[in-house]
């Protein structure tokens, strides 16, 4: 059985590696603070998302974080703009510089924003040789105009997997938005506002577990071989 079980010959044993334990465990841990990046997915001049993301914004700073909120007007629709569109530029550059993010969006029509969906579609999966959020820490929260809902949250979470992003298990979903909300654009005490006090903390504390050890957490066989392959096959192919 043990032969069995060590036989492994549909592997490639030069892209195959045993786990590293100290690239997780010994791996130095940066003394900066860390870097959180805020979307929100709503361009209203009373964006509830965004007014979310400014709370969210102070309970980071409290815990140590230093943060950035990304604003998305003028960001025009993907394919409707170049790469170089200064607002783009602005969204690349802020999504590199970040560690962890936290992705804020209304639920409209039982989904998430437009506006939501178009700031994740410009961030690509590769800039070049970086991969701008692969590794990183992610916080979904949503607002909604009615009763609690979830469907913001779990399309977001989806596309966190698909961006390679680490999304943390705790979540925030704000029902009745506009009364949770006073006339300065606080959020009012309530099991609402300790979620998202929850929800932060959780996020900073993946934040400082895992961005001294992120290349080690997304090193992955697949790419390993495919990177050995692509690498024969430029180095053999015949001269044109």
């Amino acid at each position: 059985m043990a032969e069995l079980q060590d036989s492994t010959p549909n592997l490639d044993e030069s892209c195959f590696r045993p786990i590293d334990e100290n690239s997780l465990f010994v791996a130095p841990r940066p003394k900066h603070a860390p870097r959180i990046l805020l979307l929100h997915g709503s361009l209203r001049k009373r964006s509830f998302s965004r007014l979310l993301n400014e709370e969210a914004a102070r309970l980071l700073h409290r815990l140590g974080a230093e943060t950035r909120v990304f604003n998305p007007a003028g960001l025009p629709l993907p394919d409707d703009g170049e790469p170089d569109h200064p607002k783009v530029r602005e969204l690349r550059d802020l999504v590199t510089w970040s560690e962890g993010m936290v992705w804020c969006s209304p639920e409209r029509h039982g989904a998430m924003t437009g506006v939501m969906k178009a700031q994740i579609d410009w961030i690509p999966l590769t800039l070049g040789a970086v991969r701008p959020t692969q590794g990183k820490t992610l916080a979904v929260m949503q607002v909604c105009g009615g009763s609690q809902s979830f469907n913001a949250v779990n399309q977001l979470r989806i596309l966190g997997r698909w961006m390679r992003l680490i999304t943390i298990p705790n979540q925030s979903s704000v029902a009745k938005a506009f009364m949770e909300f006073d006339d300065d654009d606080r959020m009012k005490p309530s099991p609402y506002c300790d979620r998202v006090v929850d929800v932060m903390e959780e996020l900073v504390k993946f934040t400082l577990l895992t961005r001294g050890c992120a290349d080690a957490l997304v090193d992955r066989y697949s790419e390993r071989k495919e990177s050995a392959e692509a690498l024969s096959q430029r180095v053999n192919q015949r001269s044109i």
